[in-house]
């Protein structure tokens, strides 16, 4: 998007009017806040706030028709957790491998290591939120901010008026899990950390088993909702009542169903979004989240067997349209770098265009390829790949369409072409069903050329000829629909192949 930061937008052309009401399948943009305001400084020739990202960049966000759109990393931190990031060895590695002219300065420390729920300093403070999440709003689209429910900064002001908010450790914790226990004043504090890594030095974890954290933390989750339209809650499952117990040995309340009831009594629309992983989507989808994201999803494409991803299509729809679809994030490498460029092309059309929310990355649209670490506020300069470009213009395109974020949608089986040829099984494919468009989108999600016949779902065009216009390619194909109906589509399609067609009633002469 930073390439387009000095586009001018034709307000009466492509600027749309405030949308009413959400879509079914939404869409949302993460931003690199810390990185966008880098560059802005940079073009600038002073510091940036957010006051300063250009109406032209909001603009061209929602020309795409984004519904949300994540400005990643607006909260203060401190100079604790930059201090560790500056010393640690294989951080810096990665910094180093990141930005081959990198500097200590570029170091700012995680953005997850919070102080407080405020916006940052350097970036204007609240007030300049707020008239961002303005100017968000005049643009029809919603503002989702960040939300660190596991642990805090290292220098948060709770470590030194609430102690009693976090889980403490015994001298010989402190002596024999170094990599999980820091002393700080007189007192032993444990790392926030998952139960399956080694804590993260830059973070004290907190104490969920005391009602008096979860009040407070409660009312951190009100005050951001006076700010934003929703959250994304970093490592939600983690202050789950078992996870927590499996991980310190103490089981609290749940915290999640009273925490968003509470939100919500004031703002009943604000939005829930939970990094999740170990197969609890389903369990805080029932906890409240709107969303929960699907990595389950993105580990089977990136395999690459289509049995796999098409079985994941299988699950009960109340999940799926509660999943946040992906193909790279801020966690994740960078799709470009991940998958080869056909692999890639297929796998986003399966991604995007399946329901629940469309979940794109800053610079995923340019084919960028390195990942930026959320301890750095600078990527590097990549040069814009236009294959990729041009393929999420289309892409875009069809999510854009009326049928697929507002219509039905069903699995479609695709059976052998003739007996004994097993590529049939190397399809993933699927419909909608819009009142103004029928789509079919399907997928030769392997690395070889395959052949299958796949059934036409509409049965009101009956006796009729049929149009198939891929949307991804512009070509058209005529069919007779009652050889559809009898034997289905035909196609013969390569390696990572994909349509998107759309079905139209041809009317006999």
């Amino acid at each position: 998007m930073l390439e387009q930061l000095n586009t001018r937008i034709d307000a009466e052309g492509l600027v749309p009017a405030n949308r009413e009401g959400m879509r079914i399948y939404p869409s949302l943009y993460q931003v690199n806040t810390r990185a966008l305001m880098q560059e802005l400084s940079r073009t600038l020739g002073r510091p940036s706030t957010l006051d300063d990202i250009p109406d032209g960049y909001l603009d061209e966000i929602s020309r795409q028709k984004f519904d949300w759109v994540w400005f990643l990393g607006v909260w203060q931190t401190g100079t604790a957790a930059q201090s560790v990031s500056r010393k640690n060895p294989e951080w810096l590695r990665e910094f180093h491998e990141t930005l081959p002219d990198f500097k200590e300065d570029d170091i700012c420390g995680s953005c997850f290591a919070i102080t407080g729920y405020r916006t940052h300093r350097d970036f204007g403070g609240d007030a300049a939120l707020d008239r961002l999440h303005d100017r968000v709003h005049l643009r029809g689209m919603k503002l989702l901010l960040d939300f660190v429910p596991n642990h805090t900064a290292l220098d948060h002001e709770w470590v030194e008026a609430h102690p009693e908010f976090y889980i403490h450790g015994a001298e010989e914790k402190l002596r024999d899990e170094p990599q999980n226990y820091i002393r700080i004043g007189s007192q032993v504090f444990a790392y926030g950390r998952d139960p399956y890594f080694d804590g993260w030095p830059d973070t004290v974890q907190l104490n969920y088993a005391e009602p008096a954290l979860q009040s407070a933390m409660t009312g951190e989750l009100e005050r951001i909702a006076t700010h934003c339209d929703g959250v994304r809650c970093d490592m939600a499952m983690l202050v789950l009542p078992e996870v927590f117990e499996r991980t310190w040995g103490k089981r609290p309340e749940s915290f999640w169903p009273s925490a968003i009831a509470t939100v919500h009594r004031p703002h009943p629309d604000f939005l829930f979004m939970a990094e999740v992983y170990w197969d609890l989507e389903w369990t805080l989808q029932q906890q409240g989240f709107n969303y929960t994201y699907d990595k389950r999803l993105y580990d089977r494409l990136r395999d690459g067997e289509a049995r796999p991803v098409r079985d994941h299509f299988r699950a009960d729809m109340d999940f799926q349209v509660k999943s946040a679809r992906f193909l790279e994030n801020h966690d994740e490498p960078r799709a470009a770098a991940v998958f080869p460029f056909e692999k890639h092309r297929a796998a986003a059309v399966l991604t995007f265009l399946c329901p629940g929310l469309r979940f794109f990355h800053d610079g995923q649209f340019q084919g960028r390829t390195k990942r930026l670490s959320v301890h750095l506020g600078r990527r590097p300069d990549e040069i814009v790949d236009t294959a990729v470009q041009e393929f999420y213009a289309h892409l875009l395109a069809c999510v854009n369409l009326d049928a697929i974020r507002n219509g039905t949608w069903s699995l479609l089986e695709s059976t052998p072409a003739w007996e004994g040829n097993w590529t049939s099984d190397c399809f993933v494919a699927f419909c909608w069903d819009g009142p103004e468009d029928r789509i079919i989108v399907v997928t030769n999600f392997a690395e070889n050329q395959s052949q299958c016949y796949l059934r036409i779902p509409f049965t009101d065009v009956a006796g009729q000829s049929v149009l198939l216009e891929d949307l991804m390619s512009h070509e058209s194909y005529e069919r007779d629909f009652n050889q559809l109906s009898s034997e289905g589509l035909y196609l013969d399609m390569k390696a990572w192949g994909y349509h998107v067609f759309r079905v139209t009633r041809l009317t006999n002469s």
